[in-house]
């Protein structure tokens, strides 16, 4: 072999060698989660799992409420809507913690799942104004969906218009879903001691929320879904 082509074979191997090694130190890496965060896994529109950071330690409920008291009022006035009742509901749903994430994929403060952030134009449910405005959006569609009741505009909160409109339609009462009753229960007494609160620095008297979960005659009922299609159901 001539030196030349020797030279050649040379320049070659240290030509390889410098594009490899220099695509292990300038190649893509994957983003590292801070210190104190954890992934977790949410199922979008189109059944892909994502992974998003989320932080396990939220905020105090007092320090919470604080953060947040401009948007809650805000969205509370627009919508007319009890800002003591966006409260409880966001007290219950995540503490205050506005990158909470359920084991079932519902997020932010008010725990949307990504369907019902679709559904109320949330396009980022860890953005606390979106987040705040869609779960109120909602919240507010429950109650004139249920004539204001309370206990079962949360009932459906938790578990969908849907099955509580089959469970009116059976026996009037709430679904008999233990962890629907027992959140119906947290946010309530969660709602009636901001109330009360509010009321001592009013000078009035303490007021709580009566569940009305009866109904004397069965009702035809009407609701939209997801894809806005319009349900009736008796």
């Amino acid at each position: 072999m001539s030196e030349t082509n020797k030279l050649h074979r040379v320049s070659f191997a240290w030509l390889a060698c410098g594009l490899a090694v220099g695509g292990a130190l300038f190649a893509p890496r994957p983003a590292r989660a801070a210190p104190g965060d954890h992934l977790a896994a949410v199922r979008d529109q189109q059944g892909r799992i994502v992974y998003v950071n989320a932080f396990p330690s939220p905020p105090s409920s007092r320090a919470g409420a604080r953060s947040f008291l401009g948007l809650i009022q805000q969205a509370s006035e627009r919508l007319q809507l009890d800002p003591g009742l966006l409260h409880a509901v966001i007290r219950v749903e995540s503490d205050y913690n506005p990158r909470a994430v359920s084991s079932k994929g519902a997020m932010g403060l008010m725990q949307l799942i990504p369907s019902t952030a679709q559904r109320f134009g949330v396009h980022d449910p860890f953005d606390p104004r979106q987040n705040i405005e869609g779960g109120a959006s909602y919240l507010r569609y429950l109650l004139q969906l249920f004539s204001g009741d309370v206990p079962r505009s949360l009932a459906a909160y938790n578990a969908g218009e849907h099955s509580v409109l089959r469970s009116v339609a059976r026996d009037g009462g709430l679904p008999r879903i233990p962890e629907t009753r027992d959140y119906v229960r947290k946010v309530t007494a969660a709602y009636n001691q901001v109330s009360g609160v509010r009321d001592q620095d009013s000078g009035t008297a303490n007021r709580s929320v009566q569940p009305r979960i009866s109904d004397p005659e069965p009702r035809i009922y009407s609701y939209v879904d997801s894809q806005g299609v319009v349900h009736f159901e008796q």
